[in-house]
């Protein structure tokens, strides 16, 4: 395993080699749907999430209402802040469509009905944000419900970094998000 430092930024090797591509219609969205934990949190992004509740009153499945009403939509585990799960399972914000579990904020978001998009964290799967000698340090997740992501993704040469470059941009920035696919680019090339 190595590390290289992009500015202040830590970013495992695993996550720059990687390939990956989101098939939903094979893992029919199961990173919101499995682990007992939802997704992790920045403090920043719990108002947010409160005001996504309410306004995704209609669109939501009443047992995640319930839930929500019951139990709030976000919990603190071991000090760290994450979305609340049903049953230690699915997200309180999933939805189903055609047995696909999706994100009711990402949706409401994608039509202009919320203001924020989903949590980073989420955007950012599988790139999961860790803490290193103080620096944030991205680390690349591989998950066996990703086993077909990450075929895909090698046989279309989808890099991990532009999947989810977006995300990237919105954590730290255009310019850091330009040094990353610089670095990658002379790595390979």
């Amino acid at each position: 395993m190595s590390i290289v430092s992009i500015g202040d930024i830590l970013v495992d090797r695993s996550v720059l080699d990687a390939r990956f591509c989101c098939p939903l219609d094979s893992c029919r969205g199961a990173c919101c749907i499995e682990g007992e934990l939802g997704a992790p949190l920045y403090p920043r992004e719990e108002a947010a999430l409160q005001v996504a509740a309410e306004k995704l009153r209609d669109v939501l499945p009443e047992r995640q209402l319930r839930h929500i009403r019951r139990h709030g939509c976000t919990e603190i585990y071991q000090g760290s802040l994450y979305t609340r799960t049903v049953e230690d399972k699915e997200c309180v914000f999933v939805t189903y469509e055609n047995g696909v579990a999706l994100c009711a904020i990402e949706r409401a978001w994608q039509q202009g009905s919320l203001e924020e998009n989903k949590p980073i964290s989420c955007r950012l799967f599988p790139i999961r944000v860790r803490k290193k000698f103080g620096l944030d340090y991205l680390v690349y997740e591989q998950h066996p419900m990703c086993r077909e992501a990450r075929r895909q993704g090698t046989e279309k040469n989808v890099l991990l970094i532009d999947l989810v470059g977006p995300a990237l941009v919105d954590l730290y920035g255009e310019e850091w998000y330009r040094s990353l696919k610089t670095f990658v680019d002379s790595s390979i090339g």
